[in-house]
């Protein structure tokens, strides 16, 4: 099937294949795909024919382009041959789970009939088909087609005109594949960085929104944008459209919710069902969600500190992967969720903190806690497959097995717990022991994939299906002694009695001994079917009897099977909201025993957390980086860091980090930020101590990046990030900066940190680590009353530079950037060079020093006088370039020329 793809290249959207032609000259097999397909023309449409999907058309040539598979054709259409393709249905999901990831949507149009039904109506007849499902990256439920430790988000953005030139934003978000449903109200500035916070697999918008350049431009940022008729996000039906997918006459009972909230929340509600196709995803109620509750963490900031994912986009290197020590998938998807959502309520920050100490204090707890949560599965997920009527006999186990495992969780703990811990027992004490043990009576030890396949139930649990089953299988071995007995009737030892879809049972011979079963007295007994290439098939009349009693007792059995799980499906949605409850209780605890271990392990204590703006960290160490240089063997060298507020002073102080590249500013800049976020995600931080005030707003500004897509350079990207900070920070906030003004002039540059600076002492008044090469920024420690030094140390040893990674009070005297350079492998001529044009510079610069930076604004100063300077002393002309305008070398002869040359020296040297 597979073939070797073209260069990529950008995927149209599906379109409506042509319309049938006017003269009604159309198969009737192609007139059912066009009129399929017109329904659903925003999809690719996945047509089912015997044991394949087909494709036809535009969507045949996008498809082949993308899955790398032969593009063929099928007739004509139009006059115009039809392009097709296809691919197994016993590998559709592996198909599927590259369009999905590629931002395409997939209609599955199956067979709603069996073909011989079919062919009894004629010849002609087509085998009825409809869309049983429309597949998109946000409605995705099969554990092929999902990461089992992500969530998958699909999200609605809803826009609302508030006032004549204001408008309300709101986000809905679920992630359809555990039922979780979440309502926020955001603003057009948080609104980039509420996405990446949720990073939803697909954002519905109303095709209005994409009228709108500066969203259309952010939109553009992520892979599947699904726009949908604006009445779609019209206040006037919001609340009518929640209440009947729930089922309640008022949302009262709900909360309370903004109108353009509930247009977001209905539009998500809306596109379920349009996507599920009347099959309805147990989804709970939608939990109104307050900013104040989250540390607001921008776009720019999630990216620079890598949190959930790197800069390339891999999970590896992240701080989630540094801190992950889940064993179920559930917990990992929470504490995915965690680190992206740090708290701001110091209670809670401080309840989670009260469970890490109790697992952290009982080692043998903590240790049989996992143990159990080990064989812990993903009760959520399985049991949306369910209510979906996506299930298999392997997703009743899952529910039979995590309700198994959290009763017996319940006794585990014999102290009174912290609240945490405390309400996760309480959910899992409402867990249906009678569910649970009909779930384990039920079902067999060895389950297959699929319901259709049976063998799922246990023997001894309905009498009716074992003795079904009994009569199934006594069936079969009398087929075996049916086979003995003509084989020894007929003198035909090779002589099998063998079982296809098209003939059933029948006997089968070998074309040597075909003409025995044909002579009397057997030709009386067999009746001649089918003749094969060196085989003859045969019949008989008791053959045909024991096929009858065959198929009737299987497919008796199957229906049998099938009705108690239909049943048992039914009993498990019933308790939906007591299951989920008692899956969100063991990911809880999951994710606190696993961050307790993280601190057992990398020696992470508690920090103090209180409301003011503290922040005093001792040995404060990089949880990413210390891991890595721990696998190499190397040490981590930890540091201190005290951004709270000076005695006499109710604000944060700022931190004027100054050293050479490859010292380690960068890192220090970043754990520090990494620590707040661990600290109020609820874990432990790696550090020996941390006294922490609840930080509100977290904001970073590091390293260089360009946005070519928006037409912005490197610099532009990083002016645009520093306005966000210093338009946003207040005086709660935590900010780090990296070399603030590097991409322009040096005086340019320099006076943007440098007003910068000023900014965030005199009008964030926030806590801030500020890490620059502009050593003159130092005398602002002068005139700002919370700014001190600190400077990261370095030491030569034999012409060579050595980083201690050390942060100590003072600021760098030189920046070491040729002996980097030379570190980084330039050529010798090169580094020596540098060398020498440094001497020069530093020797003119000894020879007419600028004024010291001590008067206000002394930088501007020192940049006003430069160019004055230059005019007051212009370069008188040199007496041997006047000369030497006035000799043509043509006109000279060599002695004249040697003496030309002669005269030029002397006047050079007057």
């Amino acid at each position: 099937m597979s073939r070797k793809s073209a260069a990529p290249e950008t995927l149209a959207a599906p379109s409506t294949p042509p319309a049938a032609p006017a003269d009604g000259k159309v198969t009737p097999m192609m007139a059912q795909f066009l009129e399929i397909k017109a329904a659903n023309p925003d999809s690719l449409l996945f047509y089912r024919m015997g044991d394949f999907y087909e494709l036809f058309f535009n969507d045949a040539e996008m498809a082949s382009r993308a899955l790398g598979i032969v593009l063929t054709k099928r007739g004509k259409h139009q006059g115009l041959d039809i392009p097709m393709c296809g691919v197994p249905v016993e590998r559709a999901e592996e198909y599927l789970n590259k369009l999905i990831a590629m931002g395409f949507r997939v209609s599955v149009c199956e067979q709603m009939e069996d073909p011989a039904e079919a062919r009894k109506r004629g010849n002609k007849s087509v085998v009825k088909r409809g869309v049983t499902r429309l597949v998109t990256p946000g409605t995705l439920t099969e554990d092929t087609l999902l990461d089992a430790r992500r969530e998958n988000v699909l999200a609605a953005l809803a826009r609302i005109r508030a006032g004549a030139d204001a408008f309300a934003y709101a986000l809905a978000f679920t992630d359809m594949s555990t039922g979780s449903f979440r309502v926020a109200e955001t603003t057009h500035e948080d609104l980039a960085g509420d996405l990446a916070r949720i990073n939803p697999a697909e954002i519905l918008v109303s095709d209005a929104l994409l009228d709108d350049a500066e969203l259309k431009a952010l939109l553009r940022e992520w892979p599947a944008v699904t726009p949908l008729p604006r009445q779609h996000f019209e206040g006037a039906g919001a609340e009518r459209r929640l209440a009947d997918f729930y089922g309640v006459a008022a949302l009262d009972a709900f909360g309370t919710f903004s109108r353009v909230e509930l247009v977001a929340a209905a539009a998500i509600v809306a596109y379920v069902e349009r996507t599920q196709l009347g099959a309805r995803p147990a989804l709970r109620r939608p939990v109104k969600e307050a900013a104040s509750d989250i540390m607001v963490i921008d776009a720019g900031t999630r990216a620079n500190l890598e949190l959930v994912r790197t800069t390339s986009g891999e999970r590896k290197g992240s701080l989630l992967a540094a801190v992950d020590r889940t064993v179920t998938a559930a917990g990992a998807r929470l504490l995915a969720r965690r680190i992206a959502e740090p708290l701001t309520s110091l209670a809670a920050i401080r309840a989670r903190h009260d469970a890490l100490d109790h697992l952290l204090d009982d080692n043998a707890l903590r240790t049989e806690l996992r143990r159990r949560l080990a064989s812990a599965p993903d009760m959520a997920r399985a049991l949306t497959r369910l209510a979906l009527n996506r299930g298999g006999p392997r997703d009743l186990a899952a529910v039979r097995d995590g309700l198994g495992g959290a009763l017996a969780l319940r006794t585990l703990f014999t102290a009174p717990p912290p609240t945490d811990i405390a309400r996760c027992l309480d959910d899992l004490s409402d867990v249906s022991e009678a569910l649970a043990q009909e779930l384990a009576a039920a079902l067999a030890d060895e389950l297959p994939v699929h319901r259709r396949d049976g063998g799922f139930i246990r023997p001894g649990y309905d009498a009716e299906l074992d003795e079904t089953r009994a009569l199934r299988d006594e069936s079969r071995r009398v087929v075996a002694a049916l086979e003995k007995r003509y084989a020894e009737e007929t003198g035909v030892k090779s002589l099998k009695i063998r079982h296809n879809a098209v003939l059933g049972y029948f006997v089968e011979v070998t074309a040597q001994n075909a003409q025995r079963l044909q002579e009397a007295p057997f030709d009386t007994l067999f009746v001649h079917r089918q003749t094969m290439a060196g085989a003859m098939r045969f019949s008989s009349l008791e053959l045909g009897e024991l096929e009858s009693r065959i198929s009737s007792a299987g497919e008796r059995a199957l229906g049998l099977e099938q009705a108690t799980f239909e049943r048992l499906s039914s009993a498990i949605v019933e308790e939906a909201e007591t299951i989920r409850l008692a899956a969100d209780a063991l990911a809880e605890l999951d994710v606190l025993s696993s961050l307790a271990e993280l601190a057992s392990v990398e020696r992470h204590v508690r920090p103090h957390m209180e409301e003011g703006c503290a922040f005093r960290i001792e040995g404060g160490r990089h949880p990413v980086v210390e891991q890595a240089l721990a696998r190499d063997g190397g040490p981590f060298v930890p540091n201190d860091c005290d951004l709270s507020p000076p005695e006499g002073h109710a604000d944060g102080r700022i931190v004027l980090v100054t050293g050479p590249n490859m010292a380690g500013k960068s890192t220090f800049l970043r754990q520090n930020a990494l620590i707040a976020v661990l600290a109020q995600a609820g874990a432990f931080v790696p550090a020996r101590a941390a006294c922490i005030g609840i930080v509100d707003r977290l904001f970073s500004r590091v390293g260089a990046a360009d946005d070519l897509a928006r037409g912005r350079s490197t610099f532009m990207v990083e002016m645009v990030e520093t306005a966000a900070i210093l338009n946003q920070a207040t005086h709660r906030s935590l900010v780090i900066l990296d070399e603030i003004g590097r991409g322009t002039a040096t005086f340019d540059g320099m006076s943007i940190a440098w007003a910068s600076l000023e900014h965030l002492h005199e009008v964030n008044r926030c806590r801030a680590l500020f890490a620059t090469h502009f050593h003159e920024l130092t005398a602002l420690s002068q005139r700002c009353a919370r700014l001190t030094n600190a400077t990261v140390k370095v030491t030569e040893w034999d012409g060579e530079v050595i980083f201690l990674h050390e942060v100590v009070p003072g600021a760098a005297d030189r920046s070491y950037g040729i002996q980097v350079a030379k570190l980084a492998g330039l050529p010798e001529a090169v580094i020596t060079r540098a060398q020498s044009v440094l001497a020069e510079l530093e020797a003119a610069e000894r020879a007419s020093p600028a004024q010291k930076l001590v008067d206000d604004l002394p930088l501007f100063s020192i940049a006003a006088r430069a160019p004055a300077k230059a005019q007051a002393a212009p370069a008188r002309p040199s007496p041997a370039l006047e000369a030497l305008e006035e000799i043509d070398p043509d006109d000279l002869t060599p002695r004249e020329a040697l003496e030309a040359l002669y005269r030029l020296k002397s006047l050079n040297g007057a």
